[in-house]
């Protein structure tokens, strides 16, 4: 379900769905031809709520870290990276805080480089004023909920791939960080390669708890008991502990061995792969209007399943911040 319930079970990473990182989009700007968008949703609330006594509500988690990071010379490793931190929710009130950071600054796990923005109002009540930042270049930064985009057809693939045309998710919310950035920020090539995490701290460390570049990889590849493994882990390890597995996966769905292993390699690392002088569609960058679920199980199934038939949902918006208004 894109990454939604991405720990094992299909729960959320540390029974907090705040910590549940289910979308990643990139794509050039709609209104600049210069900028490039980066989102990342969070928070999903499609499913019941956590374990208890744990409860939560659309509130970014205050001791969670979330990063947007770029690889730039395809290392798997970032070389530029976006990082976000939250302060107490209190009386239905956050702010959030924002850094940019290059190099070695870029792979730390804490927040590092430059402040761009200090305590941002987080939008709970649907307003989509954006923050204007100056440097490192011309931003607009914008936090808060929103309608979630991603659209699936969940009980279908829970019930041996019959569609039901039932889209689960067209009522549901996410916790949205959306950036606009100026494109010669991301890296001087064409190519770039972007993922995201989300970290907790825990006695004093960060913990990284979810992570992810293509959609739709965590929650139905690998199975449980290695779904919080694989959230614990970085990019630049996936190729020697997925190669492997995920090829045989694909032989089973249908795949050659040769074929199974240059498919499986279509995603590992797990990079949301972007050349920018290629039309964007996913799996290169990701649109919302993207059917990445229909493509995930045709790309399991050697183009065997068809399409669910659904499609994106009609509350998109075609400026910034491009996500719906959040559903009541």
């Amino acid at each position: 379900m894109s990454n939604h319930f991405s720990a094992d079970n299909l729960k959320f990473p540390g029974d907090d769905r705040r910590l549940e990182l289910t979308d990643l989009y990139v794509f050039p700007s709609p209104e600049d031809p210069g900028k490039t968008v980066l989102i990342i949703d969070s928070n999903p609330t499609v499913a019941p709520p956590p374990i208890p006594p744990a409860t939560t509500g659309p509130e970014f988690r205050p001791d969670a870290v979330h990063r947007i990071n770029i690889d730039t010379d395809g290392d798997a490793q970032a070389d530029v990276a976006f990082t976000f931190t939250f302060s107490e929710y209190d009386n239905g009130r956050q702010t959030a805080t924002a850094w940019y950071a290059t190099g070695p600054d870029a792979r730390q796990a804490e927040p590092a480089g430059q402040m761009i923005a200090e305590s941002v109002p987080i939008s709970f009540d649907g307003a989509d004023q954006p923050v204007m930042i100056d440097q490192p270049g011309q931003i607009r930064l914008f936090v808060g909920l929103r309608s979630d985009p991603f659209f699936a057809d969940v009980e279908g693939a829970l019930h041996g791939m019959k569609w039901t045309g039932n889209d689960d998710f067209a009522d549901n919310n996410v916790d949205a960080i959306v950036l606009e950035v100026p494109t010669d920020l991301l890296g001087p090539g064409p190519m770039i390669g972007v993922w995201a995490s989300i970290s907790r701290r825990s006695d004093g460390v960060l913990e990284q708890m979810d992570r992810g570049g293509n959609p739709t990889i965590n929650p139905f590849i690998n199975p449980d008991g290695e779904k919080n493994l694989y959230n614990s882990r970085q990019p630049a390890d996936d190729m020697a502990n997925y190669l492997g597995p995920w090829s045989q996966l694909l032989v089973k769905g249908g795949y050659s061995p040769e074929e199974a292993k240059e498919t499986a390699m279509q995603v590992l690392p797990d990079l949301l792969r972007y050349d920018r002088t290629k039309p964007v569609a996913y799996p290169n960058g990701r649109k919302l209007i993207d059917d990445v679920f229909s493509y995930r199980f045709a790309w399991l199934t050697h183009g065997t399943l068809p399409p669910t038939g659904l499609e994106p949902h009609a509350d998109l918006m075609p400026h910034f911040p491009y996500l719906g208004p959040p559903n009541p």
